[in-house]
């Protein structure tokens, strides 16, 4: 029976998505809104220049080989599914069950409900009517607000146009991906040629190297372990903002000559972004002081670790266009969520489809409709997506499974070495960069990590940990059900 879903899997998809796609697909879901304003919270817990690009740097390069590595998965599993298919093949079913229901649960549907919020409120800087004050219904345990509305249109807007089929899906995202890229080099090349500050340059070579970490009103200099603890927890910010490059593997399924196109358009589209990142972050330095004060006036005054709301973005293009830099970041962060929404959108339900193939999930999810796209499985991401943009709490929830999020990761990584034994006569295209040292060396930075927010930072820890464990009953209901 279900290898009679598969085949009607291999021939109801389309096959419409070229390598341009599959890259605009990594790109796109990747930057949102998290670039322009990340990194204020990174500079309050490393406070020094240098040590904010080591950040940055690690996470890409971490991302980036994460992204080589998978690309073996990818290679030899190249269908829908992604992620969740390879922890299946590697380990068992409860594993790739638990990524699957993570992802739907908080991962897939809480970023597309932080990245529609975001849409929202900065759509409030353009058009005054969207905001958080303009209540329109008050029950008491939640306000729903003109934010809402704007943030929820979005999502049934993107989820309608997903179900017209891949085509439309696709071609939405090239346009939103390539025009967000374009303008993102305006930006690096203003920033780094025309809205440099002398003061700022000077004043940040000084401390390029100093590691402080903010500490209620003092700063505490950072040396040793301390050093390397504070650098971890910073880079949880970073690391999230280069999250979703793996969606590409949830759409194998629709992509033309998938063996070889969805390894090499998520190393080149992760590639793309981390140089991006670090030219953006490069910027900052060039156009503010990293330190300043909660007191200040003045973009210059407040600094990196005190731009108002965190904005850092805006608050360093503001010496070119002075009062309209907030409108226009506004405009382009409302661009660039959009599309990046577009790609979250377009690839989780892919996943939730294959989890109902294979009789884990309502089994009309795992049904394409006759543009071949699961668009029972579009309907409930949004659904779920909307309510958690009304709850307030996607954001949290989304703090919460950082550290699940990078054991899933680790376990995906070292599913490669689990196959290469389990398995060792499938056929492997692709094989990954530098096996088994590059692998090896990802999950040791990962696990790290891990033991880091362990220690230092239990609040991502254990709720992450709970909400995945709640999928276990029910993996044990879906199987009793089947």
């Amino acid at each position: 029976m279900l290898k009679g879903k598969s085949s009607s899997e291999k021939s109801e998809f389309r096959k419409s998505l070229n390598l341009f796609d599959s890259t605009a697909i990594v790109i796109g879901s990747m930057i949102g809104s998290g670039i322009f304003i990340v990194s204020a919270d990174m500079a309050r817990t490393i406070g020094s220049p240098g040590w904010l690009m080591v950040g940055w740097l690690i996470s890409g390069l971490m991302t980036l080989i994460a992204a080589v590595s998978y690309g073996e998965l990818a290679s030899m599993f190249p269908k829908a599914g992604g992620i969740y298919v390879y922890l299946r093949e590697a380990f068992n079913p409860l594993s790739g069950f638990l990524y699957g229901w993570t992802l739907f649960m908080v991962i897939q549907t809480g970023s597309i409900a932080a990245v529609a919020m975001a849409f929202g409120k900065f759509m409030g800087v353009i058009i005054p009517w969207v905001s958080e004050e303009n209540v329109w219904l008050n029950l008491g345990f939640i306000k729903f607000h003109t934010v809402h509305i704007v943030a929820i249109s979005s999502i049934v807007f993107l989820t309608w146009m997903n179900t017209r089929g891949i085509r439309t899906g696709k071609y939405m995202q090239n346009s939103f991906t390539y025009t967000k890229l374009l303008v993102l080099a305006l930006f690096i090349l203003l920033g780094l040629f025309v809205a440099k500050n002398t003061g700022a340059i000077v004043e940040n070579k000084k401390i390029f190297w100093d590691a402080m970490q903010i500490n209620g009103g003092g700063r505490i200099s950072l040396t040793g372990f301390a050093l390397l603890a504070a650098l971890a927890t910073s880079m949880v910010g970073s690391l999230f903002t280069y999250d979703a490059w793996y969606n590409l593997t949830f759409t194998s399924g629709e992509v033309i000559n998938p063996k070889r196109n969805v390894p090499l358009g998520m190393a080149l589209g992760t590639l793309i972004v981390t140089f991006v990142y670090l030219l953006t972050n490069l910027v900052y330095i060039y156009a503010l002081p990293l330190r300043g004060s909660p007191e200040g006036i003045s973009a210059i005054e407040q600094g990196i670790q005190y731009a108002s709301n965190d904005r850092v973005g805006t608050a360093a293009i503001s010496g070119i266009f002075g009062d309209y830099s907030s409108v226009i970041m506004a405009a382009f962060i409302v661009f660039s969520t959009f599309g990046c929404n577009n790609g979250l959108i377009l690839t989780g339900a892919r996943v939730y489809y294959a989890m109902a193939i294979d009789g884990l999930f309502f089994s009309k999810v795992g049904t394409l409709n006759k543009k071949g796209v699961p668009a029972i499985a579009l309907i409930i991401q949004g659904v779920w997506a909307s309510l958690l943009c009304l709850s307030g709490t996607y954001s949290n929830l989304l703090d919460y499974v950082i550290f699940a999020v990078l054991i899933f990761f680790v376990l995906t990584i070292a599913g490669i070495f689990v196959l290469r034994v389990k398995r060792p006569d499938i056929e492997r295209p692709y094989k990954a960069f530098g096996y088994p040292y590059i692998p090896a060396l990802y999950i040791l930075a990962a696990s790290f990590i891990l033991v880091i927010l362990l220690i230092y930072k239990p609040e991502y820890t254990w709720p992450g940990l709970i909400i995945v464990l709640l999928g276990v009953p029910v993996y044990y209901l879906w199987k009793r059900k089947k």
